[in-house]
């Protein structure tokens, strides 16, 4: 094996830990503590008083409760978009002190933003003189500025790296006091207050330091930051090595390094015997090449092969050693294609929104963050954007390890009071930043792509093109977006792959469901890869339950609000139902999306807003986990997997309901990107509900290639089927656990007349009293009549993200709840939620809002509104009325616009009318009925105030 060495000049020093074999002086423990609101501190010298309270590090002043109380006037990192909750009558009870209950996002227990002092007493060693020292802070957050004794060692500001400071060359052996001010308000440097590395909204703004917290000492000669460039093609490896002493003279040096592999079924070592060197210069780099011949082991998702190399460095002075890992792998584009290792990859991604209501931090250690991947992996996914802020080592090494691909971003969202490109300090700090980055995390594998941050304003053209040059230039381990954004921001040019909206998400607002069409329209234009930014939002009802897993620094005083709210409506008793209702539908619509994703042609991945609950920005229950990462009930992994893996067979359906005069034809497609081409066979069914099967086939295409490709079509008249009915195509590849299924709805197309009495009407007009009066059964179609409710806004979709952040921007409905068992639903197949024969029901439909029924009053068929107004609505209801049995609907089941499953519900209800089965309970009075027509919501949405943001503005944003 051959291996060349070249020492060059180095123009900057840093020092890592990772790995290290050094000597460590760990401190951990008890810190003295103290906090400066009024920035006393420094004029007062405390680093020279012994602070009078105490705190463990690692750790923050939220999880060890200290700082203020939260109160109506507590001032919050992050834009407050409905200021309604400050004003609106109905929550002044959650304004009471001791007790208040925000509806934006998670509530702290405690909050502080400003200086705080930690000091600790240490006891330098005595074979420590005349060494290398210095302190190192994993995690800080944010500002630090530390003295030891009354020395000053300086200021550091990163969100994203460790702060490290070099003792004095002078040190004595012996007791020193060790103190650092950590500051963390928004200050000269402005990322943004909603930007995910510091806002309330996610993670929080915290003060402390996380992490590992040591002294660590080497020799006079020692090491920096190795960096490795693997070459995958040439089957080598350069290392840079930077070599640096405390005083610039004659050094004479060994390097020693010994290489293995690990995390993989086959490993190898490879030795390397030692090389003299001597250096002159305080700050050198030694480049090394490593020949690895034919053991070469590539790192992907499916066998994240790595490497371990070990470093020692000798000198009169002693050894220093430092150990690294990495990986071997090419992730490049081919037009707009993802590789790896010269393999089509399809980007299967979540969003990590920085949340964590535990600790308010992100965990530290690698197994935490196993967990996390595990559970990504489970449901399918290979790759994580990390929405402005860069996630600590540990996440990098474990998704190393599991194969994972990542996107960490520098800590930005440069909008809301701040912007880049106009000369503000903001733009040098986003360079020093991904610099820190690419230092410390820059070896690692998974580290494949990276972005600025989020959806900026300014000039961010000319600002976000210089940046993408710059780093192309600079380090080429990677991919450069300039920023994730949504589609109406300006596209950077020279990108090399797009991280953006407006290709995303279904059209079902304006027509039928169907799984044909894709976004080749909306990406034709981009000649590199496409990334759907923030894909989904589709929101489910609060899960109450979970309420009590907030054992943490967090609360989620949101939830209970919401929850006794819904009480307050009298509906508390179907909370769970609502919860388990419009999960059905989310997982519905996030299917559909995806697959629409996966059979677009040179559609390149997406990443989904996201597959856990973003707490925040007024509250986004979009995932279907929760902030935990545990599952929800309504879905498992195994489900959600079939369309969500490498390998996804996809169906193209014209539409989801039809009638018993046609013939299903849907062209069968598969989207595979495996680690190698599949050689099996490929089979179809369609089962009724019974599970019995109704026509089975085979597509036996000989191989599957990578990428999307056709698998043949399945033809399936409906001639033979009488009665109405939901049916299942199902794809399977055969002696592999990739299988997707796609429901559909058969109607006959001629429906037999009803003969009974009904009085069928639009209003209660004299002759529906007189039918009611005289004991008979009035139908009132009320469709397009409705004004009490007639401000809500229903789609077939549920809510987008949610309605407070977009100030009540409809849709306002989660779907519907139904009893599936009532004889109402005898002659329509139904579930107990949302599917798709309920579209042309419900598009766009009016709701009814039952403000001023009975407390215990329910629907037969029930709109979920926004947990935010929590209003009790319905489509259709029936009551008892005088002597008389009425049930109203707000939609027109005859339109002849509608399909035949509208029709059908039509038939269902006429026949439950004739029927014994038809026997409303309650007893209403004709005046509140008639009060749905007459009558507006006395509960009206109103913001209050035009200014957005408003209320609680942050007050230090950059000028």
């Amino acid at each position: 094996m051959k291996t060349k060495f070249i020492l060059i000049a180095f123009i900057f020093s840093v020092f890592q830990l990772s790995g290290q074999i050094r000597d460590t002086l760990d401190l951990e423990g008890s810190w003295g503590f103290q906090t400066d609101k009024n920035d006393r501190g420094i004029t007062e010298a405390w680093f020279a008083k012994k602070l009078q309270d105490a705190i463990i590090l690692p750790g923050s002043m939220l999880v060890q409760g200290k700082g203020n109380d939260i109160t109506l006037e507590t001032q919050w990192t992050g834009s407050i978009y409905d200021s309604s909750f400050y004003f609106n009558p109905r929550f002044r009870k959650y304004h009471q002190p001791g007790n208040v209950k925000f509806p934006f996002w998670l509530t702290p227990k405690k909050e502080y933003v400003g200086a705080v002092w930690y000091q600790k007493e240490v006891t330098i060693p005595k074979d420590w003189k005349d060494r290398h020292v210095f302190l190192f802070l994993e995690r800080a957050h944010t500002e630090t500025v530390v003295w030891l004794d009354d020395t000053k060692l300086g200021m550091q500001n990163s969100m994203v790296a460790p702060h490290q400071y070099t003792l004095p060359q002078d040190l004595k052996p012996g007791k020193h006091t060790l103190t650092i001010r950590v500051d963390n308000r928004i200050k000269e440097i402005n990322v943004g207050p909603d930007s995910h590395s510091l806002t309330d909204h996610t993670q929080g703004n915290w003060n402390g330091i996380i992490g590992k917290l040591k002294l660590v000492s080497t020799p006079s000669a020692y090491m920096g930051i190795i960096q490795t460039f693997p070459d995958r093609e040439k089957k080598e490896i350069l290392f840079k090595i930077p070599v640096n002493q405390v005083e610039a003279k004659q050094t004479k040096i060994s390097l020693n390094l010994d290489l293995s592999t690990f995390n993989t079924a086959e490993t190898a070592d490879f030795k390397f015997r030692n090389k003299t060197f001597r250096l002159t210069k305080k700050t050198d780099t030694l480049q090394l090449t490593y020949d690895l011949g034919e053991n070469l082991q590539l790192w992907d998702e499916f066998n994240p092969a790595l490497y371990r190399a070990s470093f020692s460095l000798k000198s009169k002075a002693g050894t220093d050693s430092q150990e690294i890992t990495f990986g071997i792998r090419d992730f490049k584009t081919q037009e707009r294609t993802f590789t790896i290792n010269d393999r089509p990859t399809f980007l299967r991604g979540t969003l990590d929104n920085a949340i964590f209501p535990i600790t308010g931090f992100p965990p530290m250690d690698v197994p935490s963050w196993k967990r996390i991947f595990s559970i990504i992996k489970d449901h399918g996914l290979n790759h994580v954007r990390y929405h402005s802020w860069c996630p600590p080592e540990a996440a990098f090494k474990a998704a190393d390890l599991m194969g994972m691909y990542l996107q960490p971003e520098g800590p930005s969202w440069a909008n809301h009071g701040t912007a880049l490109g106009i000369g503000r300090n903001i733009d040098q700090y986003i360079y020093e930043e991904t610099y820190r980055m690419m230092q410390q995390y820059g070896n690692y594998a998974s580290y494949v792509m990276m972005a600025y941050g989020n959806e900026p304003r300014g000039k961010q053209v000319e600002y976000l093109t210089a940046f993408n040059n710059y780093w192309k230039q600079k380090d080429d381990r990677r991919l450069y977006t300039g920023a994730s954004v949504g589609g109406s921001w300006p596209v950077i040019p020279n990108n090399e792959f797009m991280v953006r909206g407006g290709a995303r998400d279904l059209d079902w607002k304006n027509r039928a469901p169907q799984s044909v069409a894709d976004f080749s329209e909306n990406i034709k234009d981009f000649k590199v890869p496409f990334v759907s930014h923030e894909t989904g939002q589709y929101c489910v009802f609060p899960n109450f339950d979970e309420i009590k897993k907030y054992t943490g620094a967090y609360q989620a005083k949101n939830f209970e609000l919401f929850q006794e709210d819904l009480a307050d409506h009298h509906m508390l008793d179907q909370a769970h139902n609502f919860f388990m209702a419009s999960g059905k539908l989310q997982v519905l619509c996030y299917k559909y999306s995806i697959e629409k994703a996966m059979r677009t042609p040179g559609y390149s991945g997406y990443q989904l807003l996201s597959l856990s609950d973003y707490s925040g920005q007024g509250t986004a229950l979009v995932g279907i986990l929760d902030a935990f990462w545990d599952s929800k009930p309504y879905v498992h992994a195994k489900e959600w997997r079939e369309f969500s893996s490498e390998t996804v067979p996809l169906a193209e359906l014209p539409k989801f309901v039809f009638t018993n005069t046609e013939t299903l034809t849907a062209n069968i497609l598969v989207a595979h990107y495996g680690k190698e081409n599949i050689k099996n066979n490929q089979s179809w069914s369609i089962t009724d509900a019974n599970n019995q099967i109704l026509a089975t086939g085979t597509f036996d295409q000989p191989v599957i290639n990578p990428g999307l490709s056709k698998l043949g079509v399945v033809d399936f008249s409906l001639h033979g089927i009488k009665t109405a009915q939901k049916l299942t195509l199902r794809v399977t590849i055969e002696q592999t656990d990739f299988t997707n299924h796609w429901d559909f709805w058969v109607f006959p197309e001629r429906l037999p007349n009803v003969e009974n009495s009904v009085y069928e009407c639009a209003a209660l007009d004299e002759k529906a009293l007189e039918v009611l009066d005289n004991g008979g059964s009035v139908l009132l179609n009320a469709a397009g009549k409705i004004v009490k409710g007639a401000e809500v806004a229903q789609t077939f979709l549920p809510v987008f993200w949610n309605t407070s952040w977009f100030q009540m921007r409809p849709p306002h409905t989660l779907g519907i709840w139904v009893d599936q068992e009532h004889a109402l639903f005898n002659n329509f197949p139904t579930d107990n939620h949302s599917d798709l024969q309920w579209w042309s029901i419900l598009n766009k439909q009016q709701v009814m809002h039952l403000e001023d029924f009975p407390e215990d009053f329910k629907p037969l068929i029930q709109p979920i509104d926004t947990w935010f107004m929590n209003r009790r609505l319905a489509l259709a209801f029936e009551a008892q009325v005088g002597n008389g049995k009425l049930l109203v609907m707000s939609i027109d089941l005859n339109d002849p616009k509608k399909d035949a499953a509208a029709h059908q519900l039509y038939f269902s209800i006429q026949k439950y009318m004739a029927s014994a089965d038809f026997d409303p309970q309650t007893e209403l009075s004709v005046d509140l009925i008639q009060e749905l027509f007459t009558t507006p919501s006395r509960q009206q949405f109103d913001k209050y105030t035009k200014d957005s943001p408003d209320e609680l503005k942050p007050n230090n944003l950059e000028k």
